[in-house]
Formats: C-alpha cells, sequence, structure tokens
C-alpha cells in the first residue's frame, strides 16, 4: 500500500496497513527550524540549506531525505505571493520585522528569538463601516498566488503520497482578530455586530476567490486543503458556542461548501486549538472531515471520549503526544507511553493521522523525537 491509498483509506475510516504519518504537510503539523536542525544531525542528514516554509513560526520545510528516512505518508504545498505585494523583513536595535499583506507587523527578537509576535493591528481603536470598506485589503483572487503549483504537485505525485494544499494565513475569525484587534473584534461581537459581520463577510468573500484561483489550478491533484480558526483556549471556548452558531459557522458552511462543490474529492482539514470539544458538532455541519491538533492536554479533549462520539464522522489528525510537556520535558519512555495510549484510543477503525499537537518547537530534543517516531513503527500497524 503506498502512502496516497493508505492515507485515503484513513480518511474514509477504514483501517490500512499502518497509520499514516504526517510532519511538516501542513503550517500547524510541522517542527521549528532549530529542532530539524538537530533532527537532521541526530539522523546523519546534511541539507545544504534549510529553507523556512512558514515565517511567522520559523517552520521548517522538511527535505526530501527526511521524508523518506521516516517514511512519511504527505507533502505540501504552499500558495505564493501575490504580483504586487513583497514580503520585506526589517531590522532595528532589538528586533528583526515585516508587514504582512494586511499591513499587520510581527516582530521577533534578533537575540534568541524563535518567532514572530503581533505588534499591530491596523483597524483598531473606533472605526466605521466606511473603514472597513475602504481598507486596502489583499487580492485573494490574484492568479499569481497559483505559480508553479500545479508542477508542484505533479512532482509530488511520483512519490505516491497524500497531497496537502495550504490555506494563505489565519481563518476568517483569527484574521478579523488580527486586523482589528482581539479586545476590540470581540466587542464589536458582542456589542456591534454590524461592524463584525461586515468585516467577516469581506474576509469569506476573500477565502472563496482563493480557493477558486487555487483549486482551478491543482484541484485534481491534492487530497486535502487546510482551513483553521482558534476556538478554544486552554481551558474552554474562546467565544460561546451559540455565538459560534449564530456569526461564524454559516460563514465556514459557505467556505467549506465551495470548497466540495469545486472539487467533492477532497477532505477538508480544520485547524482549532484549545478546548475545542463543545464545536465539534457544528464543525462537523459545516462541512469539515479532519479535525487537528486535538490538543488533548485542554479541557474536554480526552482522546477516548473524542475518539467514541466522534470517530465515525471525524478523522483526529494530530494528538498523537502531547508537545506542551510530554515531548519537550518528558523522558523517551513518558514520550512512549504517551504516544501508545494516543494511538490505543484513536486508531481503531481508521480515521487516524499520526502527528503531535501543533508544531514540535525549537526545545524538543531529537532523542525524544526519535522515540515517538520508534513507538509509531513498533505500534501503528493494523493487524
Amino acid at each position: 500500500m503506498n502512502s496516497k491509498d493508505r492515507v485515503i483509506t484513513a480518511l474514509n475510516h477504514k483501517e490500512p496497513d499502518r497509520i499514516p504519518y504526517d510532519l511538516g504537510s501542513t503550517g500547524n503539523t510541522g517542527i521549528h527550524e532549530i529542532a530539524y536542525r538537530r533532527l537532521l544531525q541526530h539522523l546523519g542528514i546534511k541539507e545544504e540549506k534549510v529553507r523556512i516554509i512558514v515565517l511567522l513560526e520559523q517552520i521548517a520545510d522538511v527535505g526530501e531525505e527526511c521524508l523518506q528516512k521516516l517514511g512519511v505518508d504527505f507533502q505540501g504545498i504552499y500558495s505564493k505571493l501575490p504580483a504586487e505585494w513583497n514580503l520585506e523583513i526589517k531590522e532595528d536595535k532589538k528586533y528583526k520585522y515585516y508587514f504582512d499583506e494586511f499591513a499587520i507587523k510581527w516582530a521577533m527578537p534578533k537575540k534568541e528569538g524563535l518567532y514572530y509576535d503581533m505588534q499591530s493591528h491596523p483597524l483598531s481603536g473606533s472605526i466605521t463601516l466606511a473603514d472597513i470598506k475602504n481598507f486596502p485589503f489583499p487580492d485573494y483572487g490574484d492568479q499569481t498566488r497559483a505559480r508553479g503549483l500545479r508542477e508542484e504537485a505533479k512532482h509530488m505525485t511520483e512519490r505516491d503520497v497524500a497531497i496537502v494544499m495550504n490555506m494563505p494565513y489565519g481563518g476568517i475569525l483569527e484574521t478579523a482578530e488580527w486586523v482589528r484587534g482581539f479586545k476590540d473584534f470581540f466587542l464589536d461581537l458582542a456589542g456591534n455586530s454590524s461592524l463584525a459581520l461586515s468585516l467577516l463577510d469581506k474576509l469569506t468573500s476573500m477565502r472563496i476567490q482563493y480557493w477558486n484561483v487555487i483549486l482551478n489550478a491543482v484541484g485534481n491533484l491534492v487530497q486535502v486543503v487546510t482551513e483553521s480558526d482558534d476556538l478554544g483556549t486552554q481551558n474552554g471556548p474562546l467565544i460561546s458556542p451559540a455565538m459560534y452558531r449564530e456569526y461564524i459557522k454559516p460563514r465556514h458552511k459557505k467556505i467549506f461548501s465551495f470548497i466540495k462543490e469545486k472539487a467533492p474529492h477532497i477532505y477538508i482539514h480544520f485547524h482549532s486549538c484549545g478546548s475545542v470539544y463543545d464545536f465539534i458538532p457544528d464543525l462537523i455541519d459545516a462541512g469539515i472531515d479532519i479535525l487537528n491538533p486535538v490538543q488533548v492536554s485542554a479541557a474536554g479533549m480526552d482522546s477516548k471520549r473524542l475518539k467514541k462520539e466522534f470517530g465515525n464522522e471525524l478523522t483526529f489528525w494530530g494528538g498523537g503526544v502531547d508537545t506542551q510537556r510530554i515531548l519537550p520535558r518528558g523522558t523517551p519512555n513518558e514520550v512512549r507511553d504517551e504516544v501508545k495510549r494516543r494511538i490505543d484510543d484513536l486508531a481503531p477503525g481508521g480515521g487516524f493521522v499520526f502527528n503531535t499537537v501543533h508544531n514540535i518547537q525549537a526545545d524538543v530534543p531529537p532523542e525524544n523525537i526519535m522515540a515517538m517516531w520508534e513507538t509509531l513503527q513498533e505500534y501503528g500497524e493494523y493487524g
């Protein structure tokens, strides 16, 4: 069974020969470039240059030799920068920084910095509907975003891997929070919904423009597309489920329905951190097929319970090992015990892709990564 067949079998809630394994196909299932360099050294792999595939989180582009050596079943592709916008990284005494397509400033300390943090929100403060209408939003319908993607995807098909097409940015709720500022946007949702909905509607239409361009280019070659919106905190929902149903879900459903109509064979991989148990029935109804990262350390996110209640409808992509404590700070034996437990909970009947809970961070030792991987090899085969 090749990687593509293995993945499709699992996504159809059947048991393939072994659990599919992902490392680096999305911006939320990858590895920080510092941890990646250490892993390469541990594996005896020499790469001339490590490329950063997700700038703000400093996520490495996992190279071909590493993918092959670890038996990774996926590869991801990312859209290109638009024709009329250039990324420019600047520096001052303390920080490297840049302004993204939405004019949001992101900065990373030059000394021991690990990722970029948000520094500004261009639509914060007192604004009107006219300010939203007149804001210079990025052109998500720019055809240059798709340049070269078909060639990349065709090359990946030669490896018989499953191909993941990545989203361009955060989800519609996340982007609204980032552009408007968290406090201001949450106040809008609670007390000035017309303003919040105007911004969400604009972002929804942009998202559909993006997927129209991208799926025209590679829709028949990819198996999975990613979408996201962080809905949970460590201890509970970020917004109420009722507010999600009223304001966010209809717009999610509009985006997901467009994707499915455009490419009916595609599976929608939805990333949402934290305690999202209360949202899962609505996310399924909105059209997602896959939940990531399955943050098992958050409230209500017990892996056995999730599998029992939603395993017939959702594929769990992640949840393979806790990345808050066990993977960075546990012993290799603790890592092995955690991985075996999550496999026992999530793997039966298919519908499971093994990946860590979110990206492998810079402080994770390669010995723990390999303890995770070796345990997957030992216990990841279906009988």
